[in-house]
């Protein structure tokens, strides 16, 4: 026989292992119908009175903690009866329903001494599913508490969803009872915070006089190391008047001293709270040569107009405003060598523009910027630019993120487009930056630096505007003829009333989507005739799938024209009117 037709030596064929996947799903099964059955139990435990009969085997394979009690020399090793201090009957029940079954049953009443019997226990499944838990359902009347059980257990995922929901509520939070329980590490860091949802400052000091009072004795020598925690700043010299003639400060030796270096100092500290800004809409004026900005809130009938100095307001090709509400402009400088577009960002307290400290965009010598496109947008607090030729016939978008470690631009993944593009938007929405045209949709995961396709809105005629609200996407064509919503999340578009019910005005085109106050607005050019050309504006009522005139009274159309998108940022007005 032919050596090729020789049957294989039985040493020649290779070992390999095999796995029962219905073993493995059912050995779980079959360990809890031993446990209902009470079947081979050789330990019982017994919590608050409560016996449990157990599995010694399955115990010390769930959890660390009973491994190390039945495999040492400990007492409870040998003994068939051991008693469980520190822990609640019914909660050990919802452990043990796990350890048998896999399967973990979680209410927010019980996640709190849930999370403690399994840090006791050493379950990493069930802490980390409890702070996962606890993170996605704060609410108002739960997140003082919730905070403080985090604080205590370093549960840095649920102070961070508790933080933002004590912020936005803080003036009916500050007047319950759980606020008086907090620690003053605890008061200090959620009066620093930026977000606090307050008119005034004077809320803020009136809710530590509120804590200092709960505890008095304890608490009163206390209020030096929380006085730094108030904005003077931006009380009237009248209420810091009151602060330093207040009983409280007076009784403290420590306080009146420390209070009077605090308002000496208060320039340090000039941010405003959250609810002491309002939400404006930015526009620039597009004459050659002007410098100015408007500033616009047309549901409160706010419009203020700011000039600045050349020096301190470039030429600029992009705008965008962060997640923190800072705004940056990409602003322009040309030589014969190269074109490069630095950044500078704008100084809220000043209200002037800076360079940003931020090294500058280079553009190649021949690219001619006014058949380039520039967007620039944030994600996760890092800045991506994004650039194109939209005279090409299938352009390609070169993108760049800002990298503060390195303090360079570098290159992320480019997107070659399948056609030329007459119109365009481009977007963050949720943790994805979006470009879209009326027959392509890209999304930009910056965690993969990926582009991939997604469903276009095909029957807009041409994508003139599109704003992000949430998880959804609107855009609407330039004739304000059709209007869509997009869901990021199902990939699906929907949609709804264009101008349908606005007959009777007498608009143009389109100019820009914006969200303002949580609302969708549009901005649309409108002919007046003699006066030549204004701005409407509009805003949408989704649960009457209708546009109302705000009846807005802007300045001139001829002076006054949108960015390439309109952003919002939030403005504490006494900055801008030099109050």
């Amino acid at each position: 026989m032919a050596a090729a037709d020789q049957e294989p030596h039985a040493s020649a064929v290779r070992p390999r292992s095999y796995q029962d996947e219905s073993y493995l799903h059912g050995f779980l099964g079959t360990v809890g119908d031993l446990q209902k059955a009470g079947v081979l139990q050789d330990v019982v435990l017994e919590v608050e009175g409560r016996r449990c009969p157990c599995h010694r085997l399955v115990l010390s394979a769930a959890s660390p903690y009973f491994r190390a009690m039945f495999t040492s020399d400990m007492a409870e090793s040998r003994q068939k009866t051991v008693v469980l201090q520190g822990l609640d009957a019914g909660v050990f029940g919802i452990i043990l329903s796990y350890i048998y079954s896999g399967t973990l049953h979680v209410s927010l009443d019980k996640v709190q001494p849930l999370y403690q019997a399994a840090d006791l226990l050493q379950l990493d499944y069930v802490r980390d599913t409890c702070s996962s838990y606890m993170a996605k359902n704060v609410e108002r009347s739960t997140c003082v508490d919730l905070y403080k059980f985090a604080d205590v257990f370093s549960l840095e995922i649920v102070r961070a969803a508790c933080l933002p929901h004590i912020a936005r509520n803080f003036t009916e939070v500050a007047s319950s009872v759980e606020f008086c329980s907090l620690s003053v590490n605890q008061l200090t860091e959620i009066i620093s915070h930026d977000e606090l949802d307050v008119k005034e400052e004077t809320t803020v000091w009136e809710a530590v006089v509120r804590w200092v009072q709960h505890s008095r004795e304890d608490r009163l020598h206390h209020l030096p190391s929380i006085l730094p925690h108030i904005r003077f700043n931006l009380l009237t010299s009248d209420d810091t008047a009151a602060i330093l003639e207040h009983p409280l400060v007076r009784e403290d030796p420590g306080s009146s001293g420390v209070t009077k270096n605090v308002v000496q100092n208060s320039e340090l500290n000039l941010r405003p709270r959250l609810g002491m800004a309002t939400e404006m809409a930015l526009l620039y004026n597009t004459k050659r040569g002007s410098k100015e900005l408007l500033f616009m809130n047309p549901r409160e009938g706010k419009y203020i107009s700011c000039s600045y100095d050349p020096e301190h307001l470039p030429d600029f090709s992009a705008m965008t405003v962060t997640s923190d509400n800072n705004i940056y402009i990409l602003g322009i400088k040309e030589s014969e060598d190269e074109l490069q577009l630095p950044l500078f960002k704008y100084n809220h307290a000043k209200n002037v523009w800076e360079h940003a400290g931020m090294s500058p965009i280079s553009i190649r010598p021949e690219d001619d910027l006014k058949y380039y496109k520039q967007v620039l947008w944030e994600v996760d607090q890092i800045l991506y630019h994004i650039t194109f030729d939209c005279f090409e016939d299938s352009p390609l978008l070169e993108m760049r993120k800002y990298n503060r470690h390195t303090k360079q631009w570098q290159e992320c993944s480019q997107l070659q487009l399948d056609e030329a593009i007459d119109y365009h938007a481009a977007l963050h929405c949720s943790a994805h930056l979006y470009f879209l045209t009326n027959k392509e949709m890209h999304r930009y995961d910056p965690s993969q630096d990926r582009w991939c396709k997604r469903t276009p809105p095909a029957i807009i005629p041409d994508v003139c505007a599109a704003v992000a609200m949430g998880t959804e996407i609107f855009c609407t064509d330039f004739a304000f003829s059709q209007t869509m919503v997009y869901n990021t999340e199902s990939d699906c578009w929907e949609g709804l009333k264009g101008c349908q019910n606005l007959e009777n005005l007498d608009f143009d085109s389109v100019d820009s989507l914006f969200v303002l106050e949580n609302q969708l607005h549009i901005l649309l050019t409108c002919t007046k005739g003699e006066n030549g050309e204004t701005y409407l504006v509009c805003v949408y009522d989704r649960s009457a799938d209708a546009w109302r005139d705000l009846k807005a009274t802007l300045p001139d159309k001829t002076s006054i024209a949108c960015a390439s998108k309109c952003p919002v940022a939030r403005i504490h007005l006494p900055y801008l009117t030099g109050a």
